[in-house]
Formats: C-alpha cells, sequence, structure tokens
C-alpha cells in the first residue's frame, strides 16, 4: 500500500501510527518533502474520481492510501 501524506497533517500522523502498531506495511510518500511527489499526488488527486468529494469539501486529500489494485481510500479501517 502506498499512502499519500505529510507530516504537517495531523490525520496523517495518525494513520502512520494506527499501521505502524498494527504492523501493516506501507510506503509513506510526504508529498511536502519532494516536488515531484507533490505532483504524482496532484496528478493522482485531478485524474482520479475517488477524489471528487474530497475536492468539493475543500479539502486536500491526505492521507490517501492507494491500494496495489489502484483503489484509493481515505480511512485506514477501509484498508484493513
Amino acid at each position: 500500500m502506498k499512502i499519500y501524506g505529510t507530516d504537517l497533517c495531523p490525520d496523517c500522523l495518525a494513520a502512520k501510527k494506527v499501521l505502524d502498531e498494527r504492523k501493516i506495511p506501507y510506503d509513506y510518500v510526504d508529498i511536502t518533502k519532494d516536488i515531484a511527489d507533490l505532483k504524482a499526488f496532484l496528478r493522482l488527486r485531478d485524474t482520479s474520481p475517488a477524489f471528487d468529494e474530497v475536492k468539493k469539501a475543500g479539502n486536500i486529500g491526505v492521507p490517501a492510501f492507494v491500494s496495489e489494485d489502484g483503489a484509493i481510500a481515505f480511512e485506514v479501517s477501509e484498508n484493513e
């Protein structure tokens, strides 16, 4: 699983903590550390309908959990 997030976001930090406690492996992509990672996240956000409601609400969409099959979720419980 890949997680797009930022350490500036308390929800992202909480999600990482839960996954670590449950020993669930993940690849964390901090979108505020590298411009290439930010661009990859924005490309995903701008093209995936999974983000439509997030954008309507004026939110960024992190943490975003992307499973190996490409499914996108926004909460840890959706990825257990």
